[in-house]
């Protein structure tokens, strides 16, 4: 176990970890941040960044995330890298366990974010960021004008179609099923809007490309057929939004937090459940995920954090 106790232990270097980092720096806290794969969570993989106020245009989400990276730095906070094995969140003294060893911190701030269900089919990793994307909100306005195919059949995969209508010349929902399982309001929008077609008891199974995504696979259920389908050449890309669902992280925290389907429950100001222990954006109930609420969360967190030790 490590001798030090720290002010704060920060659980994900995402925006909103980093974001937390950066405030309780500022407030001359103990400060330690943990992530377990790349700062910038999420972000890191955002082909651009559009719709964060005052961002630099055409940025990646890559080198924003940098950007982001380097500020915390700036104010000194202590990391490691490493997955978080167990914690112990009772008491005025918090533990989190990466790889053997014991971290103390009299408050704990939880950002470990959430993450896409993905299809794990080939070519996904390979083209995300160059054509796969799980964000519509992040990512919809960078294929403006072309073609793009929305996987699944829930509410999600429909409101984010209508999203990307706004920006995209044709877009396909494509589902395994023959029927759509998003309420019928939200169907009868899409049915309504133009340039939304559907492509029902079909599967995706490959995405393929060269350095960016050119073309995709796709399967019938039914007949067992599968066919190519092709970016127009004029474009040289093509869009796949997949909503199979998002996995909030947080089975570690299953039974010592009060939580709704994995999400952490909170108050406004990022109090959970137990005294001293914050969450901060994706990984908390609330209503829209994006970088600047979780940067605003993050802030908040450490605020109230820096309140709890006064």
């Amino acid at each position: 176990m490590s001798e030090k106790i720290y002010d704060v232990i920060i659980i994900g270097g995402g925006p909103a970890g980093l974001s937390a980092a950066i405030y309780a720096r500022r407030s001359e806290l103990e400060t330690l941040v943990v992530e377990k794969g790349v700062y910038g969570g999420l972000l890191f993989q955002t082909a651009g960044i559009e719709n964060y106020p005052g961002g630099i245009k055409g940025e990646s989400g890559a080198d924003f995330s940098m950007r982001l990276v380097a500020q915390a730095e700036s104010f000194g906070f202590e990391k490691v890298m490493g997955e978080v094995s167990d914690v112990s969140l009772e008491g005025s003294v918090k533990t989190v366990t990466i790889s053997g060893k014991t971290y103390s911190g009299k408050t704990v701030i939880i950002a470990t974010g959430n993450l896409p269900v993905l299809l794990n089919i080939p070519g996904e990793a390979e083209y995300t960021g160059k054509g796969v994307s799980y964000c519509a909100t992040c990512d919809g306005p960078l294929f403006r004008g072309r073609d793009v195919y929305v996987i699944g059949g829930g509410n999600a995969a429909v409101e984010e179609s209508l999203h990307l209508a706004h920006f995209a010349r044709k877009v396909t929902i494509m589902h395994r099923r023959d029927r759509l399982r998003a309420n019928k309001y939200i169907q009868e929008k899409a049915l309504n809007t133009q340039n939304i077609s559907f492509l029902f008891d079909t599967t995706l199974e490959e995405i393929k490309g060269s350095e960016v995504l050119g073309s995709i696979v796709v399967k019938n259920v039914k007949s067992g057929e599968t066919y190519e389908i092709t970016a127009p050449e004029a474009d040289g890309i093509m869009g796949v939004f997949v909503f199979a669902g998002m996995a909030p992280q947080t089975a570690l925290f299953e039974g010592k937090l009060h939580m709704e389907n994995g999400y952490i429950l909170t108050d406004e100001e990022m109090h959970t459940s137990v005294p001293g222990v914050f969450a901060a954006g994706d990984v908390r109930k609330k209503s829209l995920r994006q970088a600047v609420t979780a940067v605003s969360d993050g802030a908040v967190a450490a605020v109230e954090a820096e309140k709890y030790l006064e």
